[in-house]
């Protein structure tokens, strides 16, 4: 069955890109569960881990709501009327336009931020598709885009990356290169080692120079977990776009949106996005880069 499939996809290739582009949309749209329900849940876990730890000097009655909450449950509903959103409310893209945007019960207006993270998805699947083709490496890196997809909007939302997120793709990525996938085992591990060290001690000599903070620990795991997918040697070149793109958007934050000097900005979404984009074009784009400094 598995084999028929792949060379179907390798004999009609629109097949192949149109079959990656809907699943994509579905995964979209579990996306946005994960999104929104991940911190929530680990929020709740870490409440009751404190008032465990704290259970003689805490009332006795839960100063919030404990019902157990997970990525299936409970069922999804509207926030404004608790309609329960039935399965052709919530096809990807299609429902939000046919629905114009509104629930179906109350007509409470629905973000537009979930289609587009759906599409968004599908487009970012579809580019892996047609970059790497039909084998192993585009289904292990469409894997990896759609954790990015999920890491970019939590951290967006809470300065937040989660370890649920980021370890597992930092082991998956050295188990895939274990047979030199996508690189050789020995670029993988040094990888995922510089990876973290580099950013770690830019943290620490950043708080030894200021008393403060410069960056949460997760961007460590996620420079890491690049290096575990694409080896050490675009690392530079992923810091490098990601520190440019990131000072841009903090300088035009400041100017035009009187974002505060020392209110801090995620840094995650620069790392995810430099990253995916080197896991793509990265040597392309560090041959350029190197040859427009020879000239």
């Amino acid at each position: 069955m598995l084999e028929n499939t792949i060379s179907a996809f390798e004999q009609f290739p629109w097949f192949y890109l149109g079959t990656v582009f809907v699943f994509s949309l579905m995964v979209g749209s579990f996306l946005n569960v994960v999104i929104y329900r991940l911190p929530k849940m680990m929020e709740l876990a870490w409440y009751l881990e404190c008032r465990e730890f704290l259970k003689d000097e805490v009332p006795e009655k839960p100063t919030r709501d404990v019902t157990p909450i997970s990525l299936s449950k409970p069922n999804s509903t509207c926030p404004k009327c608790g309609h329960a959103i039935k399965a052709y409310e919530n096809i990807p893209v299609i429902s939000w336009l046919f629905l114009k945007g509104k629930c179906s019960s109350c007509s409470a207006k629905i973000s537009k931020r979930y289609p587009l993270v759906e599409f968004v998805t599908a487009l970012l699947g579809l580019a892996v598709a047609s970059h790497f083709g039909v084998t192993w490496v585009a289904a292990w890196v469409l894997l990896l885009t759609f954790a990015l997809v999920a890491l970019t909007m939590i951290d967006l939302d809470h300065m937040l990356l989660p370890d649920q997120i980021t370890l597992p793709f930092l082991w998956l990525g050295l188990l895939i290169n274990l047979n030199g996938l996508i690189v050789p085992i020995e670029d993988a591990v040094v990888g995922a080692i510089a990876g973290y060290m580099s950013l770690f001690s830019v943290f620490w000599l950043f708080k030894l120079i200021t008393g403060k903070d410069g960056m949460g620990h997760g961007d460590f795991k996620l420079v890491a977990l690049f290096g575990a997918w694409m080896g050490w040697q675009l690392l530079p070149l992923l810091i490098l776009m990601a520190s440019f793109v990131g000072a841009i958007v903090g300088i035009s934050l400041i100017l035009f949106k009187n974002h505060q000097r020392d209110q801090a900005i995620p840094f995650g979404p620069y790392l995810a996005v430099a990253g995916w984009i080197c896991l793509l074009w990265g040597e392309s784009i560090w041959q350029w880069y190197l040859s427009t400094l020879a000239l």
